[in-house]
């Protein structure tokens, strides 16, 4: 089977595209590579803009996977526009495009961020979604647009992912998990915001093995499901990263707690997704931990901005704006 990872370059497709290729699958990455290329040699690569692929690029592909777009709540909110040109249209007109080609399935990234603000329940994908912040949206926007598409000859599957965390060659320190770690490690203090908003927290392992679930589905499965490896309060997610830097590394680390309003808490179930694809997480937030730790000789540099999406993001449009002005002298 031939598949085309959009966005594959990324902290996710950098350990999905392994994987897949060590199924046998033949995989293709489109990407405009702002991150780099941590990929094996043998995946196909295509550096173009989603926007300008055609219906014949996509004609010899069987599946296509969307993991493109802004990936966070800082990215989204710093660009508004872009987020929804990336979120929203980009997997809406890439979704368009396969269908036109026969691509047989679509797997959309899409995110628990629809679900806002909830009271404490737990949610399943029949359960209203009304995220007010611009990341939220947009990811519903593109959720709402490829599924539209789905019939019996094209099969869509979202995943409504949880916060992914743990190693990637391209790696993020701007993720929950990631993030109380780097700063256990490296100022010896976890500092939560607000210890008792809820969140499904996905470790980067079971992520992959979603979408490899979703892309071996039989073709007629379609629909939405929720990803996730638990539910957590962010307390007792500082609690078990501190934990776990203790006991696997020696060192003493500080819980700083604060009670900052937070108008984002969802819990989710994964039942679906169990039943009906065959996703069953293997990996707690102390394993995430232990990944962390397995790879840190490979991370160590905390402030590289390559590690940080948002600063990525600005040093990008500076870059643009430079050279925008450059050809507006000459």
């Amino acid at each position: 089977m031939k598949i085309l990872i959009a966005g594959g370059a990324g902290y996710l497709g950098s350990v999905l595209v392994p994987k897949l290729l060590e199924r046998g699958y033949d995989v293709d990455v489109v990407d405009l590579f702002w991150f780099g290329n941590h990929l094996p040699p043998e995946t196909g690569i295509i550096q173009k803009d989603i926007f300008d692929l055609t219906v014949d690029d996509l004609q010899s592909y069987q599946q296509v996977v969307f993991l493109a777009g802004l990936s966070n709540d800082p990215m989204a909110e710093y660009s508004p526009s872009q987020n929804f040109i990336f979120n929203a249209a980009a997997p809406a007109y890439l979704a368009y495009v396969a269908k036109k080609a026969a691509v047989k399935r679509y797997v959309y990234a899409s995110s628990c961020s629809v679900y806002g603000y909830t009271d404490n329940e737990l949610f399943d994908e029949t359960r209203p979604v009304a995220s007010s912040y611009p990341y939220g949206i947009s990811k519903l926007q593109g959720e709402q647009a490829v599924m539209n598409l789905m019939d019996d000859e094209f099969s869509v599957i979202s995943l409504r992912k949880g916060t992914v965390s743990g190693y990637s060659p391209r790696m993020r320190l701007d993720l929950i998990v990631n993030t109380m770690f780097k700063n256990g490690i490296r100022n010896r203090e976890i500092t939560v915001n607000n210890p008792s908003i809820w969140r499904p927290i996905l470790s980067i392992e079971d992520a992959t093995n979603a979408y490899i679930r979703a892309i071996e589905a039989s073709d007629k499965i379609s629909g939405i499901f929720n990803i996730a490896s638990g539910n957590y309060t962010v307390g007792e997610v500082g609690d078990l990263v501190k934990m776990a830097i203790e006991e696997q590394l020696g060192i003493s680390v500080r819980l700083t707690i604060h009670h900052k309003t937070d108008f984002r808490n969802y819990k989710v179930s994964i039942e679906k997704a169990e039943n009906t694809l065959s996703f069953h997480p293997n990996h707690n937030v102390k394993c995430i931990v232990k990944n962390l730790i397995d790879h840190m000789d490979k991370f160590q540099d905390w402030d590289n901005p390559h590690y940080y999406n948002i600063e990525t993001l600005k040093l990008l449009q500076a870059k643009s704006q430079y050279l925008r002005t450059l050809q507006e002298v000459a």
